[in-house]
C-alpha cells in the first residue's frame, strides 16, 4: 500500500550502493533451526484452498444466460456510478500494487536462508512464500475484474501500468536478507490491512456495499498475513534480539516504501507521488497511518522493553522507538507548507485523463 511520499527521513540511505547477501553464516543457521517452528506456528495461518474465497463469488457470473449476466453487470455499474474519481484512482493504484505479485514472490523466494531452491521446495519457508502468493493473487484478480466491469476506468492504461511495473521490479532494500524482508512485510501487510479497510469504508459511504465487502475481505487476508510476518519477527527478536533489532532499525531508516513505487503508465513519471497524494487526501492511507503502524509494531514486538542488546542494537532501539513522534512533527511542517501552496491539477490516465486537484 501506499506510503505517502512526504515521509522522508533520511533519503541518503537510498543513495548508497545497494548491498546484497548481507546474512552471516550464524544467522543462516538460525533460520535453518526455525524450520520446524515455521511449520507449527506460521503455516497454520494459511487457509486451505477449499475453504478460501475466490474472486468469482463477488462478480457477475459469466456462465449465466446472457440476459441474466447483463443484469448483474448493470447492477454493478449502478452501484459504482456515484463513486468519486479520487476514490477510483486510489482503488486502481491499490489493485495495480496487488497485480505486481510476481515481483514480490520472486524477491521473497530468493531471500538467503529461506529461498525456494527448486521452485517447488518442501521447505516450510518456501511453502509459506508460495502459499502466501497464492492467497494474495486473488486480490488483484478480483479488484481488476470489478473495475473492468464498472466501465469507469481506462483499462488499457491500467494494464500498461501493470506491464511497466512488473518489468521495472522493486527497490526493496532487503539485501537478500530475510531479517530485513520480514520486517518490511510485517509493516506492509499492516499497511494494506489499513488501506483496504479504509477503501471498504469509503465504498460503503459511496453506495456500493458489494465493493465494501470485497475490500473488507481482502483486508481480512492482509490482517492474517500481518499476523504471520509479525510472528516471525517476534521469534527472531527472541532468538537473536540484537540482530533483529538492528534489522528493524535498518528498514525504518531506509523508509518503508510502497512496493509499487516504480509505477508508470507511459505518461506520468511521478504517477506514484500523485497517486499517494490522492490516497493521503481522501484518507485511505496517510502519514498518520504510517506513524500508527510503526507505533503498533513497537508495541507488538515490545521493542521498548528489549534488554541485553549490543551497542548497535540499543542504538537501533532508540531510533525506532522515537521515530513515530518525529514523523508526525515532520508531517506537521509539511502540512503547513502545503497550506501555503496553491493546489494544482494533475491528469490521471486511469480515469480517461480527468484532472484531480492535489
Amino acid at each position: 500500500m501506499s506510503t505517502p511520499k512526504c515521509v522522508t527521513l533520511d533519503s541518503s540511505s537510498w543513495l548508497k550502493p545497494p548491498k546484497s547477501h548481507s546474512m552471516s553464516l550464524e544467522k543462516l543457521e538460525i533460520l535453518k533451526s526455525l524450520e520446524g517452528w515455521v511449520s507449527q506456528q506460521v503455516l497454520p495461518l494459511l487457509k486451505p484452498v477449499e475453504q478460501s474465497w475466490q474472486p468469482q463469488s463477488f462478480v457477475p457470473d459469466s456462465s449465466l444466460p446472457l440476459e441474466e449476466f447483463k443484469e448483474q453487470v448493470k447492477g454493478l455499474r449502478d452501484r459504482t456510478k456515484e463513486l468519486p474519481d479520487e476514490y477510483l484512482v486510489v482503488l486502481v493504484g491499490d489493485m495495480i500494487t496487488e497485480e505486481a505479485l510476481p515481483t514480490y514472490q520472486t524477491i521473497l523466494s530468493n531471500l538467503d536462508g529461506v529461498r525456494d531452491e527448486s521452485g517447488a521446495s518442501p521447505n516450510p519457508w518456501a511453502v509459506w512464500t508460495r502459499s502466501w502468493s497464492a492467497e494474495e493473487n486473488r486480490h488483484g484478480d478480483l479488484l481488476k475484474t470489478y473495475l473492468y466491469l464498472s466501465g469507469r476506468v481506462n483499462m488499457n492504461m491500467i494494464e500498461k501500468t501493470i506491464h511497466y511495473l512488473i518489468a521495472s521490479g522493486m527497490r526493496s532494500g532487503f539485501e537478500s536478507n530475510p531479517y530485513l524482508g520480514f520486517v518490511y512485510t510485517s509493516f506492509q501487510e499492516r499497511a494494506t490491512f489499513v488501506a483496504h479497510g479504509n477503501t471498504g469504508r469509503l465504498a460503503k459511504e459511496g453506495g456500493d456495499p458489494v465493493l465494501a465487502h470485497i475490500c473488507g475481505t481482502i483486508a481480512g487476508d492482509e490482517k492474517r498475513h500481518e499476523k504471520a510476518y509479525t510472528r516471525i519477527v517476534e521469534k527472531l527478536l527472541e532468538v537473536d534480539p540484537s540482530g533483529a533489532m538492528v534489522a528493524i532499525g535498518d528498514m525504518m531508516e531506509k523508509r518503508i516504501t510502497m512496493p509499487a513505487h516504480l509505477m508508470y503508465d507511459g505518461e506520468d513519471r511521478r504517477l506514484f507521488d500523485h497517486y499517494s497524494a490522492v490516497a493521503q487526501r481522501i484518507g485511505v492511507y496517510t502519514v498518520d497511518d504510517y506513524a500508527n503502524i510503526l507505533e503498533f509494531l513497537v508495541g507488538r514486538w515490545r521493542l521498548e522493553k528489549l534488554e541485553g542488546l549490543t551497542v548497535e542494537g540499543r542504538k537501533a532501539q532508540d531510533f525506532v522507538c522515537g521515530l513515530a513522534p518525529r514523523i508526525r512533527k515532520l508531517q506537521e511542517r509539511a502540512n503547513e507548507r502545503a497550506r501555503k501552496m496553491k493546489p494544482r491539477a494533475v491528469k490521471f490516465s486511469w480515469i480517461f485523463n480527468k484532472e484531480l486537484l492535489l
